[in-house]
């Protein structure tokens, strides 16, 4: 069983260009709350390092890539972002990871809720526990 699924958005365009979709409901699984993105992350620098009680993401990464790992409590699983067309879908209580940006990653996210701090679980073995409910 795996921790995330990969989203695949079609590409649309012609001549002229490409362009990608992203409809809530649709080519995400969820209604889009939310919307941010992540830019000019300096070289070796991690981020992260956090799960969501109850907020579901789709992670993509617009230009660039980047690494990231996400772990359910009983297994970790490593992914590569590097494709505008591909994006991860990470459910809640799943933690994640991000590292190995390249200079020009722009980390696209769809949130399906609005900012909580409440939701956020920093600690690691705070985590763990919570995961084992």
């Amino acid at each position: 069983m795996t921790i995330f699924n990969w989203i695949n958005f079609p590409p649309l365009g012609d001549s002229r260009g490409s362009l990608v979709a992203l409809e809530g409901n649709k080519t995400i699984p969820f209604d889009i709350q939310r919307v941010y993105y992540i830019f000019d992350t300096e070289s070796g620098v991690a981020r992260g390092f956090h799960a969501h009680k109850q907020l579901q993401q789709v992670a993509v990464c617009v230009t660039g890539k980047c690494r990231m790992i996400l772990d359910d409590g009983n297994a970790r699983e490593e992914a590569w972002l590097d494709s505008p067309t591909k994006g991860v879908f990470i459910k809640d209580m799943v933690w994640r990871e991000m590292y190995d940006f390249s200079d020009d990653c722009v980390l696209l996210v769809l949130a399906s809720e609005h900012y909580d701090k409440v939701d956020y679980i920093r600690d690691y073995q705070e985590f763990l526990k919570e995961s084992k409910k």
